[in-house]
């Protein structure tokens, strides 16, 4: 299927954004590998199959809108009291929510092809704002891509327990998988 030129809506009901952790430490054998998904999020994208510079796109994310899907690794499963108490950790000491309500990314270049495509641009999240790059593809009208944060490069400490003992990666992944709807 070829993508024809025009304007895009992106969110939740066309498809997934979805973070991912690692775990670190000396005891991060008692820890989880999280996959995290974004329940409330929106986005615009303007694609030019043509003229790839020509195309462009913004997301926003609600920052109190992510919800643990799963823990691999650890010691023992993660039970429903422990996804409540990491989400209320991203909120309240990872991305300060209360303080910072919206994440957003606007693309500055868009680079490639359908088949392969680079899109720079600037994510602000914690209150800091800095460059990412989001590799990506698009196949039978939906596009896949993935982006990697390092937190510290935003001024996010990440999540550590039992006096550093565990924590979590600094780098984290965003995944993306979302079908093309035109937008209204």
């Amino acid at each position: 299927m070829s993508i024809t030129a025009g304007g895009y809506t992106l969110g939740p009901e066309s498809g997934l954004l979805v973070v991912t952790t690692t775990r670190a430490g000396f005891g991060a054998k008692a820890g989880h590998d999280l996959t995290i998904a974004v329940t409330r999020w929106r986005g615009d994208a303007t694609i030019d199959p043509a003229d790839p510079a020509g195309s462009a796109v913004s997301v926003e994310v609600d920052a109190e809108s992510f919800e643990v899907c799963e823990g691999t690794g650890g010691v023992k499963p993660l039970t429903a009291s422990d996804r409540a108490e990491i989400e209320k950790n991203i909120r309240e000491k990872v991305l300060h929510s209360a303080r910072n309500p919206v994440i957003t990314f606007r693309s500055s270049r868009v680079e490639g092809t359908a088949e392969s495509f680079r899109v720079e641009g600037d994510l602000t999240m914690a209150g800091a704002t800095r460059p990412v790059v989001v590799e990506g593809s698009v196949a039978g009208g939906r596009v896949t891509g993935s982006a990697v944060i390092m937190q510290s490069r935003w001024g996010i400490r990440p999540y550590s327990a039992f006096l550093g003992a565990l924590k979590v990666g600094d780098e984290v992944g965003v995944r993306f998988d979302v079908g093309l709807v035109p937008a209204r």
